[in-house]
């Protein structure tokens, strides 16, 4: 992957150059980046910061109860009120070296939070993420984030930031569940072939194996584009499927942001040192 404008020690650098320019990685393999997930309320921000992880992934969203003139707070649905906000979670997190990853569920927050970050741009010498669910995926039934006016605000503020551009999904424990079908990639292929940036697709572990040719064809459509592998608290799937999608796709393109204990189990498998 080129990296793009921006040049080193910048927001928009491949977070594969950042860490191991940093010594913090050894080799430009996905794998090695460790994730500290949902960093919203500050004991698990603070716990993120004295964490190894590469990179804190946190949700911001605007309160609904109308307080603090609608800035922007860090919280998951369903909630909606954190002791965090957007500004004091930036504040900590830029006094460390950790690259951040923003996911967003609405279009209300996106353009708040953008000015938030905008004010300490020159400050931003690590990766920022910005994520969110853009088209419908397998079972997924939540409200999708408008494409447009979301990589619009964005790029506007950040045209070289990395974007994460997902689908909706669920995974049910009882029943066949399908993968990415050929028409959510293409339509995801649609929406990014025409930006410049690089792209990860976020993509549910329990669901890759049975997309592996959709997914391939995805990434053989530009070098600007990785998949980032999540998983559902209760999804069934295993080790060996985390191997197959190590086995099927370039190591510099699959990063995985996965829970314990699997996380742990695939790092041994794959030979890469854990640091708990």
């Amino acid at each position: 992957m080129t990296a793009p404008a921006g040049g080193p020690g910048s927001w928009s650098e491949n977070i594969l150059e950042y860490f191991l320019r940093n010594n913090q990685i050894t080799t430009e393999d996905g794998a090695e980046i460790i994730w500290y997930h949902a960093a919203n309320h500050k004991a698990q921000m603070n716990e993120a910061l004295k964490s190894s992880a590469h990179m804190i992934e946190a949700d911001v969203l605007l309160p609904n109860d109308g307080s603090e003139h609608g800035q922007p707070i860090m919280a998951h649905p369903p909630e909606t009120n954190s002791d965090n906000t957007l500004q004091e979670w930036l504040t900590q997190v830029m006094k460390s070296s950790k690259g951040i990853k923003l996911d967003f569920k609405s279009l209300a927050a996106v353009e708040p939070s953008m000015m938030l970050l905008e004010n300490v741009k020159k400050h931003l010498k690590r990766p920022v993420w910005i994520n969110a669910d853009i088209l419908p995926g397998p079972n997924g039934n939540s409200k999708v984030v408008d494409a447009k006016p979301f990589i619009d605000t964005v790029t506007s503020y950040f045209p070289d930031v990395t974007l994460s551009l997902g689908w909706t999904t669920g995974w049910h424990p009882e029943k066949v569940n399908e993968g990415y079908s050929w028409t959510m990639v293409k339509e995801m292929e649609y929406i990014c072939n025409e930006l410049n940036q690089p792209v990860t697709f976020p993509v549910r572990a329990a669901l890759v194996k049975q997309s592996c040719s959709q997914l391939l064809w995805l990434l053989k459509k530009s070098n600007r584009y990785s998949l980032t592998i999540w998983t559902g608290k209760n999804d069934h799937y295993s080790t060996e499927d985390l191997l197959y999608i190590r086995d099927h796709f370039d190591k510099k393109q699959v990063f995985y942001d996965i829970l314990e204990p699997q996380n742990h189990e695939f790092k041994q498998a794959v030979g890469i040192k854990v640091n708990l």
